[in-house]
């Protein structure tokens, strides 16, 4: 379906959720940043809030969120008490400005909670924020979900679920230290389906001894349970940088020529399973809010990825959560540890970020554009960055201040990005692979 260009494809990249990206954050940015964004915010302006769980009852080898093991009790009512505080701190910082648009719980896995303390935390936001007519997504661990989180979550009101899935393939599980049987996932989407919550899965490729069939295979059986949104997202393999990362085999991970494989075909059987592509590892069905936003144009991408919201200002609670301004990002102290620290002595816990200038809001612009609807219209005395080896290929179309993707260039699109990018050095490791 496309055509390998390795060439293009060598470079690592960010997936740009932000811009500038996370390599860019820094200590000179902080806490007091955030207080003044906090204190200025127009009493209508939309907000959305995210509230990160940094614990696993089990953890992943492949997974590169900020999450810790749930093994202590203590622990875990430790940070949700913290959690409430800081809720209740900013919430009263905001002296009720700002309207609560979409609250989003993830992790780590929400799950990993006692259902009373998630419970508790829902109702801690709806009691300091004005929550009416806020949509909820939750991100969950199928292996620790029954019948009363399911009810639960629909009696507080919990639009959306995204379960983390990766595979179906009983030996790709057992290598990525994730086992989980097919009817216990099945289990899971037919109860939310009886609550009327809707569900997302989150699946992988490029994972170590997973074959083509193996994936075509995930995706059949996700494609007969019908979520509304898949993610398929390649594996970045980072162990320098993730430790819990070398207990995987790299003598087992399929090569880059079988990822784009693999990163075609998954889009081939979505398509064809009548999934809308989102970006390059995004699909929804017809009906779902995501798939209508990229229709009309108002695709969004935050830290959660593809998204139809269109808040501007995005607030971050707990361990290295961020929070987002027009101007400003910052996250939260990444260690569970001090985070609780700073809420207990009644400080905000943003402790590094970036200043976000003209230039970078012109660029974050471009990027978003390029990524969300495959073309931009370049900001006025931004220069067009050199992208011959794309046109060369017809991957682009370019004419004075616009760039347009084709429709091969969509596995391309965050390497075609990059070159907007002002801050990305030439031998960057941070970053995985475009696929």
């Amino acid at each position: 379906m496309w055509t390998y260009h390795p060439d293009l494809l060598a470079r690592p990249v960010p997936r740009y959720t932000s811009y500038p990206t996370a390599a860019q954050f820094g200590d000179t940015v902080g806490a007091a940043d955030l207080a003044v964004r906090l204190d200025a915010l127009p009493a209508d302006a939309p907000l959305s809030l995210y509230i990160h769980i940094p614990y696993c009852h089990d953890i992943c080898w492949y997974c590169g969120c900020n999450t810790g093991a749930a093994n202590k009790a203590q622990r875990l009512s430790a940070y949700v008490e913290a959690l409430e505080r800081e809720i209740a701190m900013i919430a009263a910082r905001l002296g009720g400005r700002g309207r609560v648009t979409r609250i989003a719980f993830g992790g780590g896995s929400p799950n990993s909670l006692p259902l009373v303390d998630f419970i508790r935390l829902l109702q801690q936001l709806t009691l300091c924020f004005e929550t009416r007519d806020a949509q909820i997504s939750v991100e969950l661990d199928p292996r620790r979900l029954d019948g009363p989180w399911i009810d639960a979550m629909a009696a507080m009101g919990v639009d959306r679920v995204n379960l983390g899935v990766q595979t179906f393939t009983p030996h790709v599980q057992a290598r990525i230290g994730r086992v989980q049987p097919i009817d216990m996932v099945e289990r899971a989407v037919e109860g939310f389906a009886r609550v009327g919550i809707a569900t997302g899965f989150d699946l992988m490729y490029g994972l170590p001894g997973q074959t083509m069939d193996d994936l075509l295979a995930t995706l059949d059986a996700s494609v007969r349970m019908a979520p509304a949104r898949i993610a398929l997202f390649g594996y970045a393999h980072m162990p320098r940088l993730l430790p819990r990362q070398r207990r995987i085999d790299a003598a087992d991970l399929p090569d880059l020529a079988t990822r784009f494989a693999m990163a075609g075909a998954g889009h081939e059987r979505l398509r064809a399973a009548g999934y809308d592509a989102i970006g390059f590892d995004h699909f929804a069905l017809p009906g779902d809010g995501l798939a209508l936003a990229a229709r009309l144009g108002q695709l969004r991408r935050n830290f959660q990825g593809f998204t139809d919201d269109p808040a501007d200002v995005l607030l971050g609670f707990g361990a290295s959560a961020i929070s987002q301004f027009p101007d400003l990002i910052v996250q939260n102290e990444k260690r569970a540890g001090p985070w609780r620290d700073r809420i207990d002595s009644g400080q905000l816990s943003a402790a590094r970020g970036t200043l976000r200038t003209a230039d970078d809001r012109r660029r974050g612009r471009v990027i978003e554009a390029l990524l969300c609807r495959g073309e931009a219209q370049l900001g006025e005395g931004m220069a067009m960055p050199d992208l011959s080896r794309f046109a060369a290929l017809a991957l682009v179309r370019i004419s004075p201040g616009r760039v347009a993707l084709t429709p091969q260039a969509l596995p391309y699109a965050r390497a075609i990005a990059a070159c907007f990018d002002a801050y990305l050095q030439p031998a960057e490791q941070r970053f995985s692979h475009a696929v």
